[in-house]
């Protein structure tokens, strides 16, 4: 037989990562999962269906993005079995590729190539029912094409301060590597930008301490530790780096067939607490960020099928991977992170180079909260002070000065009808950062002086223990439900407009993974979140004097906007182009005798 490459293995449920089987394998009575072997026995009868998120295999991708026209499929295991293949399409019923009685003992291989060949929008899965006594240890998607190149793929990892997360991430990829067929092809590069993390010395890991820049400051000196070692590829990860490391040869292996070489590769994220409810698969950016296929609920066939069918055609040019997970071609580089510290360098990092960004099934990192849990003034500060600056700096982006105050107005008001005052002055100083143009953030890039300002400037949205939070009774009085009160308040900007309105408003209590929800707070003048473990909560109360004091100054710094928004986005360009090469973030790394 012809030599063949694999290009998908299973993923089975990890202890400590996700356990959720469904995501990973459905099983009738008489089939049992051992994870610890891991692999599934069975009894006469019983079935096992990998018609799952993390087991799906999408040919379209393969084929449109690889030219991939042969396929096969490698079952491990004992015992006989009826093997069945499905083939999905959007357009037509699914079809059964295979299904034909096996008989194993150790590896057998399967042709499993559609009739009519690989088709850009299909996806296999197969399942296999015991007829007698057995197990299955193994399945691996296979094809005799030969791989375009032999990426050498760099795993850059920023961490700070996270000492045990990165520590775990370090031992699981060692193990990983172990015995990965691609181990000689991979390093893992640990930025540690507290410079405290006591990583055991291993032959294919390397730690550098780095100041505390940020993740655009670990990013970029991991970026340049990728150029050094002439890596060909470099994935960027967070530092608890919470995906199966099967993902990795996943990305590897789609990124040695991409018939693009600036094909990359961009990774889900959902919680660590609800694997199976789907952040983002991918994003979109245009004055805000637009998580894709939020809330699919990935236990979900029909809905993860849909989700990959409508992935599979090219991304559009607004398109942007979160650097939990985001792999791509090094030669493609042309401009370094941008110091933002945080948030919005991964966006601009996407949205200015040509990738060819690609999901795969399978490549997704579990987050510790809820997105919305980790909002807080800081946050929001830093989150509207990128958007700007996207729509500054890069020419493909630009929306004008009506755009502008778009984004502008959408951060203000929502803060204010939320009751957020500790954010609205955050909203401010945001909007003097970006006034003062790119240099501030080539001066300020540690973020040191504005995260002492907003620190000391957050009260009212500090989170405290239960047992100080000053408790007070519910009431309802203006129900948000109602169309009648959620139109009145709609119009006086939820009370804000109405005099003595915080005598009268709704007291309530939402979970924190409700922060940012609009909806409820209508009607309230007294809004407390309590954390999801209940210990701590924190209150925000109806404030005339805040409201319009954050509004004037929004207003005025607006208008300063308004007024130079030619010579400001001039500013921006420049600034954005200059401080985004190598040889800035040598300098400010210290770097400036580094070769290469």
């Amino acid at each position: 037989m012809t030599s063949q490459t694999r290009l998908q293995s299973l993923i089975w449920p990890e202890p400590g990562f996700s356990t959720e089987q469904d995501l990973y394998v459905r099983l009738s009575a008489g089939a049992a999962l051992s994870i610890e072997a891991p692999r599934i026995d069975f009894s006469p009868g019983a079935r096992a269906d990998f018609g799952t998120y993390y087991n799906l295999f999408n040919s379209g991708k393969w084929h449109m993005h690889c030219g991939l026209e042969t396929l096969f499929l490698a079952l491990e295991g004992k015992g006989r079995f009826e093997l069945t293949v499905f083939y999905a399409h959007p357009d037509r019923p699914q079809e059964r590729v295979v299904q034909k009685g096996v008989v194993l003992d150790g590896v057998q291989v399967f042709d499993v190539t559609p009739a009519n060949g690989c088709d850009p929008r299909g996806v296999l899965f197969f399942q296999v029912t015991a007829q007698g006594q057995g197990h299955l240890s193994g399945a691996h998607w296979q094809t005799d094409a030969v791989p375009r190149r032999t990426p050498d793929l760099m795993v850059s990892v920023t961490t700070f301060q996270r000492e045990a997360a990165v520590v775990r991430t370090a031992e699981r990829f060692v193990r990983f590597a172990k015995t990965s067929p691609i181990a000689e092809h991979l390093h893992l590069t640990i930025v540690d930008n507290g410079q405290s993390a006591d990583i055991p010395p291993a032959p294919n890991v390397t730690v550098i301490p780095n100041a505390n820049l940020g993740g655009s400051g670990g990013f970029a000196r991991g970026l340049l530790a990728a150029q050094d070692r002439g890596a060909t590829h470099c994935l960027f990860m967070d530092d608890d780096a919470a995906v199966h490391m099967e993902a990795i040869e996943r990305t590897w292996t789609f990124l040695a067939y991409a018939t693009d070489p600036g094909t990359a590769v961009a990774g889900a994220v959902a919680t660590a607490r609800q694997p199976w409810d789907l952040w983002e698969n991918g994003a979109l950016f245009h004055q805000v960020c637009r998580p894709l296929f939020n809330g699919t609920d990935l236990r979900d066939l029909t809905e993860t099928l849909a989700m990959e069918f409508a992935s599979t055609a090219k991304a559009p040019a607004n398109f942007y991977g979160g650097w939990w997970y985001f792999a791509f071609p090094v030669d493609g580089v042309r401009h370094m992170p941008f110091p933002f510290f945080v948030r919005g360098d991964d966006v601009s990092f996407s949205l200015v180079h040509e990738f060819t960004p690609v999901t795969l099934p399978g490549v997704m990192s579990l987050q510790d909260e809820n997105f919305s849990v980790k909002e807080t003034p800081l946050t929001v500060y830093l989150d509207l002070r990128s958007h700007l600056a996207h729509h500054l700096s890069l020419p493909q982006m630009e929306i004008g000065r009506m755009g502008l105050l778009k984004i502008i107005l959408r951060f203000h008001l929502r803060s204010l009808i939320l009751c957020h005052y500790d954010t609205l002055d955050a909203v401010v100083l945001a909007l003097g950062d970006v006034r003062a143009g790119p240099g501030y953030f080539a001066d300020n890039a540690d973020l040191a002086a504005r995260r002492r300002d907003i620190a000391t400037g957050t009260d009212m949205e500090r989170w405290r223990s239960v047992a100080q939070a000053s408790g007070t009774q519910d009431r309802l009085r203006l129900p948000s439900h109602r169309p009648g009160p959620r139109f009145l308040m709609k119009c006086t900007l939820n009370g804000h407009l109405l005099p003595g309105f915080g005598l009268i408003g709704n007291r309530i209590t939402l979970p924190a993974a409700r922060r940012g929800a609009i909806r409820p707070v209508w009607g309230a003048a007294r809004i407390t979140y309590h954390s999801d473990d209940g210990t701590r909560s924190y209150t925000v109360t109806h404030s005339k004097r805040r409201a319009w004091a954050a509004t004037r100054n929004m207003l005025g710094h607006a208008w300063v906007l308004w007024r130079d928004y030619a010579a400001l986005r001039d500013r921006w360009r420049e600034g954005y182009h200059d401080m985004t090469q190598a040889s800035f973030w040598k300098r400010l790394l210290g770097m400036e005798n580094t070769e290469g």
